[in-house]
């Protein structure tokens, strides 16, 4: 059976698609990935249709052998040290290092290592043909809390096989993907509510003027902020009510909550403004200590950006660019072929 085995899970890795949209009604979280740019863009690299589940790790990746004939992977996302080892038994720092933003082919008894990020706080691995997961209600991403999808309801642990729908990778040349802005923007867009009544003019105000810094209690459900406090004017609690990824909830200590992947569905703290759809992804890359700030804009401002995100999600393919082949490669392959039609002896 062709897998990957996890040999280090690192600190939190999940297999992760674009969500199971349609069942929050029924007390089922959207899901997914928390960056769908990048998510998109690693299957692209390998071929897959944009939601193939992939691996998506937070802080500090996983180290993996291929126990397939061969494999393509891609890595996008934030940065980091993403090395390629012989095998179980070669030693760390021996191997070779390729950059996020690119596809590799991998033979049977590499290995993967993939260390600390940086410069955010997600990679995606996609493999070409994606895992052989059954999917839950339409999706193979993994819901920690309700316990379901992805590998066993669960993030990764070491010692876990994770089987590959292909025994072989196609044959084709590997590629990179250029002109892919990762960047957080300046500030992040939101539209005021839908409780924006709950605070004073001067509050919102102040709410948009200020700048915040990502806390270590965020997680995939929600991200914690710290920066002035917002002021309720008729109080923090109210009536449970539906949930928008992005929402940005104020609790009593005023310190907001932007509401993520895999928030509740209902909540009962009164919610500010909610970030835009195309700005998401974008804050799902945010690493504790980021600072950002929001903006205000209107839901017909909001609709444009979205549908802007979406046009650019389908030039995603545009943007794939052929890897000039090793040196060695090249050798190799000249050496293999006949470069002459003929020999005549000068002297003759």
């Amino acid at each position: 059976m062709p897998a990957l085995r996890i040999l280090s899970a690192g600190l939190s890795t999940t297999v992760q698609d674009l969500g199971r949209p349609g069942f929050q009604r029924l007390g089922v979280a959207l899901g997914g990935a928390l960056d769908p740019v990048s998510l998109r863009a690693a299957n692209a690299l390998v071929g897959n249709p944009g939601n193939t589940g992939a691996l998506e790790a937070v802080y500090r990746g996983p180290s993996f052998a291929v126990e397939a004939d061969d494999a393509r992977l891609a890595f996008v996302g934030a940065d980091a040290a993403i090395e390629i080892l012989a095998d179980t038994d070669a030693d760390a720092g021996s191997g070779e290092i390729v950059p996020p933003m690119r596809s590799v082919h991998l033979r049977r008894g590499q290995v993967v290592r993939i260390g600390s990020l940086k410069s955010g706080a997600t990679l995606y691995v996609a493999v070409e043909g994606g895992f052989d997961i059954e999917p839950v209600l339409g999706s193979v991403s993994t819901d920690g809390r309700g316990r379901m999808g992805g590998w066993q309801g669960r993030a990764l642990i070491d010692g876990d096989v994770l089987p590959l729908r292909r025994a072989t990778a196609s044959e084709r040349d590997e590629c990179r993907i250029d002109g892919l802005d990762l960047a957080a923007p300046r500030r992040f867009r939101a539209v005021l509510g839908p409780q924006s009544d709950y605070f004073s003019a001067a509050e919102i105000a102040g709410f948009f003027a200020g700048d915040y810094t990502v806390s270590a209690g965020s997680n995939r459900m929600g991200m914690r902020l710290e920066g002035r406090p917002i002021r309720h004017r008729n109080g923090f609690n109210i009536a449970s009510d539906a949930i928008a990824t992005g929402s940005i909830q104020i609790p009593g200590s005023g310190q907001p909550i932007v509401l993520l992947a895999d928030h509740q569905t209902t909540g009962g703290y009164p919610k500010i403004a909610t970030v835009i759809s195309a700005d998401l992804p974008a804050m799902g890359r945010l690493p504790i200590g980021a600072t950002i700030s929001f903006a205000p804009v209107t839901v017909a401002e909001a609709a444009a950006a979205r549908r802007e995100l979406f046009a650019a999600l389908e030039r995603i393919g545009e943007q794939l660019v052929p890897l000039a082949p090793p040196a060695a490669a090249v050798a190799a392959r000249l050496q293999e072929c006949n470069l002459i039609s003929g020999v005549y002896d000068a002297a003759a």
